[in-house]
This record gives structure tokens, sequence and C-alpha cells, in this order.
């Protein structure tokens, strides 16, 4: 008895051994033919980015009139990017007051993808004659290269004679004294160190001028003036309500008179 006892065991865990292989055997062929359908899905994916980039190459073309006619309105608007800039929540705390003299020259800014969107595109402010630097445009352009960085390359500015970016800031030059060192936002043309990361590389100032500012400055624009009319419609309230009072005062004044003058007679 004890014998059979010992049979049936082995017999047991032999069972249990061919039923494991079993499902091992069936797991595997469930994850390769999942592989498969990953694979799968994974070049209709591939083909679906190219057939976007093709569509957003080809209404990219058809902006570039649109955004030329929108830019010549602009030019017509005193201060137009000044004002879109210092209005932007995240821009306007990068343009200092000295910036700001410097932008009142800014006639317009550009935006340009790469004919291939995915090898990178570039921002260029366009400036009028100025007593700042020499140049009249300045351009940024980010290069998405195949082994995975990116090349950044920007205008060296021409400052004129006693103006310039000591220690980050844009100054016009009194005698030898210089203003206090403020981040100035023309720094930003002078970064163009070249990283291997492309998470790292992300500049945030290219972004939000490219992907916020760029396709609707108008609402920034707008955002300050709406913030001015507003204010007036309050100080207009403010007067209406500061002449009801005096008007109530004048009655008040009248019927004490009239009452002077009864009580007199």
């Amino acid at each position: 008895m004890v014998a059979d006892k010992g049979k049936k065991t082995k017999v047991g865990e032999k069972g249990e051994e061919e039923n494991a292989e079993h499902i091992d055997g069936d797991l595997v062929l469930s994850i390769e033919k999942l592989q498969e359908i990953q694979d799968d899905l994974e070049k209709i994916n591939e083909e679906a980015s190219d057939k976007v980039l093709e569509v957003e190459q080809k209404y990219n073309e058809i902006r570039k009139p649109v955004y030329e006619k929108r830019n010549q309105i602009i030019k017509s608007i005193p201060d137009f990017w000044l004002t879109a800039f210092l209005s932007h929540p995240a821009l306007g705390d990068l343009v200092t007051e000295e910036d700001q003299k410097i932008f009142r020259y800014l006639s317009s800014l550009e935006v340009e993808d790469f004919k291939d969107v995915k090898s990178g595109y570039s921002i260029a402010f366009n400036f009028g004659p100025n007593p700042y630097f020499e140049d009249t445009k300045l351009t940024k352009t980010f290069t998405f290269l195949d082994e995975g960085t990116t090349k950044i390359t920007a205008t060296s500015i021409k400052w004129k004679e006693g103006m310039g970016i000591p220690n980050g800031v844009a100054y016009e030059k009194k005698g030898n004294k210089r203003p206090h060192a403020d981040e100035s936002f023309f720094t930003w043309f002078s970064e163009t160190q070249q990283k291997d990361d492309m998470e790292e590389i992300q500049d945030e100032v290219a972004e939000i001028i490219k992907e916020d500012l760029w396709p609707n400055p108008l609402t920034y624009f707008n955002n300050d003036a709406d913030e001015e009319d507003f204010d007036g419609e309050e100080g207009d309230e403010e007067e209406k309500g500061n002449d009801s009072s005096e008007d109530d005062d004048d009655e008040d004044d009248d019927d004490d008179d009239e009452g002077d003058d009864e009580d007199g007679n």
C-alpha cells in the first residue's frame, strides 16, 4: 500500500508538470500573437504620422500668405508685439524695461517650420532702424538631427556703440555708469548650446512663441486692451457716482434754503 501511494504521488507530480508546460506554451503563443498585432498597429501609426505630416506641410504653405497679410495689418498698429508680449502670462515677465524700449522697434514676428516639418523650425524678429543694434532681423533656428540631437543657431547681435547686454541686460550706456543688471530677453539669442537629450533641449520660450503666441497674438493684445477698457469703465462709473452725489447735495442745499425762507416769513 505504501508503494502504491508513492507511485500515485509521482504520477500526480508528473501530470502537474505536463499541465504547467502546456500552460506556459499557450502563454508564449498568445504573447507572440499579441506582439504581431502590436507590430501591425505600429506600422499603421507610422503611416498615420506620415500622412499627418503631409497634411501639415500642405497647410503650412496655405497659411503663409495669410500670415503675411496679418503681418502687414499688425505693422499699422503701434506697439502691437510689445503689448502682446507684455500681456502674455509667461513672456511678459521676460521683457525688462530696457527691452521694452527695443521692442518698440519690432515691426513683425515670423515663425516658420522647415519644409520637412520633423526637421525643425525658425523664429525671426524683424526690426526697423533703431539706436540699439545694426541688425534688422534676429533669428533663432532649431534643427532636429537624425542622431537625436538638436542644433541651435541664432543671430549674433551687432550692438551699436554704447549698447549691449552686460551680464544679461540690454542697456544704454551713460558715461561710465551702467544700470542694475536684469536678465534681458535678448540673452535668449545667445543660448545656442547643442544637447543630446531631446527632452532637455526643449526651449520653453521658443515653444511658447511657436505654439501659443504666434497662432493668435490678438488674444494677448486684446487682453491688455480689455483691461484698459475695464479700468476706463470703472473710472466713468466712479465719476457718474460722484456727479450723482454732488447733485443730491445740491438738492439738499436747495431744500434747506427754501426751509430758511419759510421760517423767515
